[in-house]
């Protein structure tokens, strides 16, 4: 028997934003059992297939369906998700399909999720949930905002038959939070690729050669200032190399008002590199990566960047040590400084052992090959 999973959630297929897009394609991508069916909820300024006479079209093998989503501001994601599960149950209606699989990817659409869990277990299926790290805690929400996607988690927690967590620390997290929940560990994964690059333009525009990397949103929790104000105080004659969607972004201009980095000529905010081999490639060649994530579960980036980038230097916090266990170098909030000081006197051997130990991890548990095995198992069972 065909087992039916649709996935609403991410903005769709094929992948253009990472996130929530990515794992989805990667999902489809690597399936290997014929007896699971995906269906994915695509946004139909994702698609740019919205003249399809049903809605429908195929993507490596998987059925996706296109909402188009009245632009109605920040409730529009909402809407989207309703509107979702709306066509999925028609879909489902439709088609005779038992026993379907809802696979809501994030907690937004939370604070009504009750009618539709309702009607999702009268029709047989299940519903699981994806609560994407702790989105709530993300200081780029308003307060009010952020009162809205705690009391989401909340009743997602309440009403979900599973909830698959991408990391220990987000189990620990619920559990803690809500006392005993349904809860599977299933995490991100990452590609294992070599760049075949043998320079970056990037690099190149911007004259640096010898650095030190930090990759991610643009966002407080992400520790910018700490990251930069802590390097600015080491002694390294290395550059630091920002890769990130600073422009236009008034962030920018406070961090300059905090920091003054724009009067220390190795700080490079060389904005976003979207293409991937080059990205890799920057990756690669880095002295050192810096990883300030805060909030949320097992970060893409750190993937990557343990799988491509010799030696990576973490904040501590329980979501990322659960990740990269003992294979990166940890800082806390008062250190940073002297991290950096001892990163630079690292011996060749240390390094060594550090790029293959974190290789090591990823290809036991963070290879797409390996978290979407995870994934078909659960379904199927």
């Amino acid at each position: 028997m065909i087992k039916h999973i649709f996935i609403i959630g991410s903005r769709g297929l094929p992948a253009k934003y990472g996130g929530f897009e990515t794992f989805v394609e990667e999902l489809v991508k690597h399936q290997k059992n014929e007896n699971i069916k995906y269906h994915v909820a695509c946004q139909s300024e994702n698609s740019d297939l919205t003249g399809l006479s049903d809605g429908h079209f195929d993507y490596l093998g998987a059925d996706c369906f296109v909402i188009d989503v009245p632009n109605i501001g920040s409730a529009r994601v909402i809407a989207y998700d309703i509107l979702a599960i709306r066509k999925s149950l028609e879909i489902i209606k439709q088609e005779g399909i038992e026993k379907p699989i809802f696979y809501i990817l994030g907690n937004t659409i939370g604070g009504v999720i009750g009618t539709y869990a309702k009607k999702i277990h009268g029709i047989g299926g299940k519903l699981f949930v994806n609560p994407d790290g702790l989105e709530w805690r993300r200081t780029k929400w308003p307060a009010p905002v952020r009162k809205y996607l705690k009391f989401a988690e909340r009743k997602m927690v309440r009403h979900a038959d599973l909830i698959i967590s991408d990391n220990q620390g987000i189990l620990d997290y619920l559990r803690a939070e809500y006392g005993q929940v349904n809860s599977d560990v299933i995490a991100y994964g990452t590609e294992k690729f070599k760049s075949d690059l043998t320079e970056s333009k990037t690099l190149v525009k911007y004259g640096v050669s010898d650095y030190y990397l930090i990759v991610g949103r643009f966002v407080p929790e992400n520790n910018y200032e700490l990251l930069i104000r802590s390097f600015m105080e080491s002694k390294t004659t290395r550059d630091l190399v920002i890769i990130t969607n600073y422009e236009g972004n008034p962030y920018y201009e406070e961090l300059r008002a905090q920091t003054g980095f724009d009067k220390d000529p190795r700080i490079k905010f060389v904005g976003t590199v979207y293409d991937q081999n080059e990205l890799r490639y920057i990756r690669e060649q880095a002295f050192a990566y810096l990883h300030g994530h805060e909030v949320g579960g097992t970060n893409p980036g750190l993937l990557e960047a343990m799988w491509s980038t010799p030696v990576n230097i973490v904040l501590g916090v329980n979501f990322n040590r659960t990740t990269a266990e003992d294979a990166v170098i940890y800082f806390d909030k008062e250190n940073l400084r002297t991290v950096l000081s001892e990163v630079e006197l690292m011996s060749p051997d240390t390094r060594h052992r550090l790029k293959y130990k974190a290789r090591a991890i990823i290809e036991e548990k963070y290879t797409w090959d390996h978290i979407c095995a995870q994934y078909e198992t659960l379904f199927i069972k």
